[in-house]
């Protein structure tokens, strides 16, 4: 099965390629890359998320010929809530499953704050606080010359977005977050009203960028959730070593 994993802001979604060798052969990893960056980099850069999340529902739906699930943190995730009911307005299959991972449910998001450019202080001092880039990369300046207009346009993108009154999903919804994130768990369960087929919650140890500093235990997760919606009796865990602790809802 596919699992089609969308970046976070200011990333590139090459950085789920890792997930290739760690998570077992039968989950097929897609990166999904946005305009702007990667191998798009020559693509002027996206600042509505609805129409970023229409434009790949178009690009992806010829391709989904097999079960398939999505995963993106923080504004990805939004993302991947958005580009699976675009899939579905266009007849697509619904995913087997939506992870979610390290954003508030997008009925509860206040994004009001990043609907002006941010300055590249501004910019600076998000990053700083999100505590997921290394001090050397934030002072390196050719480093910030490329990343910071990327990360602009993520965040104007973060303001953008207005959540619309829908019928809810009709697959699971599966969230992740970080125990020293500022998201809250009131706006982690709050995606709960966004499903149909089902929720859970598993909280990591860390801050906004557990997605790094908890992999071995995410994809142990991941795999094992994937592993029962796709109909396989146990799950097939590569090679990761011990998972840490984890809080379920």
């Amino acid at each position: 099965m596919r699992l089609l994993c969308l970046p976070y802001s200011g990333g590139s979604a090459m950085l789920y390629a890792r997930w290739r060798r760690l998570l077992p052969s039968w989950i097929d990893v897609q990166p999904v890359e946005w305009p702007g960056r990667g191998v798009r980099m020559d693509e002027p850069l996206a600042t509505d998320p609805l129409q970023l999340a229409s434009q790949l529902a178009s690009e992806l739906h010829p391709n989904i010929d097999r079960p398939y699930a999505l995963f993106g943190h923080s504004l990805g995730a939004l993302i991947a809530f958005e580009l699976a009911h675009s899939l579905l307005d266009r007849c697509a299959p619904a995913p087997l499953v939506l992870f979610a991972s390290g954003t508030e449910a997008p009925a509860v998001r206040d994004g009001s704050r990043w609907r002006q450019p941010l300055s590249d202080a501004a910019l600076l001092k998000e990053l700083r606080g999100l505590r997921g880039t290394p001090d050397e990369a934030l002072s390196n300046d050719e480093i910030m010359r490329m990343a910071l207009p990327v990360l602009r346009a993520d965040f104007l993108m973060c303001g953008a977005y207005v959540h619309r009154e829908r019928r809810p999903l009709p697959c699971p919804i599966h969230v992740f977050g970080g125990d020293d994130d500022d998201t809250s768990r009131a706006s982690l369960e709050a995606w709960k009203r966004e499903t149909a087929a089902g929720f859970a919650l598993d909280i990591l140890q860390g801050h906004h960028f557990f997605i790094h500093t908890q992999q071995a235990e995410m994809l142990s997760l991941i795999t094992s959730v994937l592993s029962r919606h796709s109909g396989r009796s146990q799950p097939q865990l590569s090679d990761r070593g011990a998972a840490a602790s984890v809080q379920r809802a």
